[in-house]
């Protein structure tokens, strides 16, 4: 099994990375960092751009693991600008077969908060025909969710 941690976090040896190496701990795994990506807006066109990299290794994983801070009360930026690009760049049912992980924390976030992270996760996962295993925010929940991957 191939899996894909995909650090939305500035940080990357922080707490959103904690939490992945709780989740995935005694599993290999191989860490992208989207703060060493170029990867322009929704509706920007620029020379080296570099979603696709990033696409195509999600594309090689069985299993993705998506990090993100909470930030302004939601998803970091870096990760909900890939969200927003996948958009008429990747096909519905394009990433059928794999599994998402969502881990999403962030200093005392609100339950509405981590309601609306978890929706937008599930939607993504859903219209990219990955099964979505659901969202992890603290050590605990991370610790129970590694007992299922």
């Amino acid at each position: 099994m191939k899996i894909l941690f995909i650090n939305g976090s500035p940080n990357k040896k922080g707490n959103t990375a904690a939490l992945a190496d709780t989740l995935l701990k005694g599993k290999e795994y191989e860490t992208l960092n989207l703060t060493d990506y170029i990867i322009g807006s929704y509706g920007q066109t620029f020379d080296g751009d570099q979603l696709d990299e990033v696409i195509a290794k999600m594309k090689e994983a069985d299993t993705i693991v998506i990090g993100s801070p909470l930030y302004w009360h939601n998803i970091c930026g870096s990760v909900r600008n890939v969200l927003d690009r996948f958009y008429g760049k990747v096909e519905e049912n394009e990433l059928a077969g794999r599994t998402l992980y969502f881990l999403f924390q962030g200093a005392a976030p609100e339950k509405w908060m981590l309601e609306a992270g978890e929706y937008t996760m599930k939607r993504f996962a859903g219209l990219y025909g990955m099964k979505y295993a659901g969202m992890a925010t603290n050590q605990m929940e991370t610790s129970k969710l590694a007992e299922e991957l």
